[in-house]
């Protein structure tokens, strides 16, 4: 489902969907899409697409999601760490990282 003309203030616009809905908001510069992405409890993924791969790298650094999808709609694999920020959540699971959420880790100095 795309919704368009979506205002900032909707609920769509603030509410993690899990499903397949894409509302679309237009903006005028970068850093107003940033910031319209930005401003949301939640920050699980987002995605853009762009020709400028200097665009690219430079927008995925400033997202407030814990994945950044770019040319491409379905970024999940298991190699990949799955995980979001913000309200969605903490940590990450699959991937070698995702181990790292069940480890201890210990420190011991020795001076002999």
């Amino acid at each position: 489902t795309i919704l368009t003309n979506v205002k900032e203030s909707s609920r769509i616009w603030h509410t993690e969907t899990f499903g397949p809905v894409a509302p679309i908001m237009t903006f005028n510069h970068e850093d107003e899409a940033i910031e319209l992405a930005n401003n949301s409890p939640s920050g699980l993924s987002s995605y853009l697409c762009t020709t400028d791969m200097s665009r690219a790298f430079r927008v995925a650094e400033r997202l407030e999601d814990g994945m950044v999808g770019i040319n491409e709609g379905i970024i999940s694999t298991a190699t990949a760490p799955f995980g979001g920020v913000k309200e969605s959540g903490l940590g990450r699971e699959g991937s070698s990282v995702g181990i790292a959420e069940y480890l201890e880790t210990k420190y011991v100095f020795l001076n002999p």
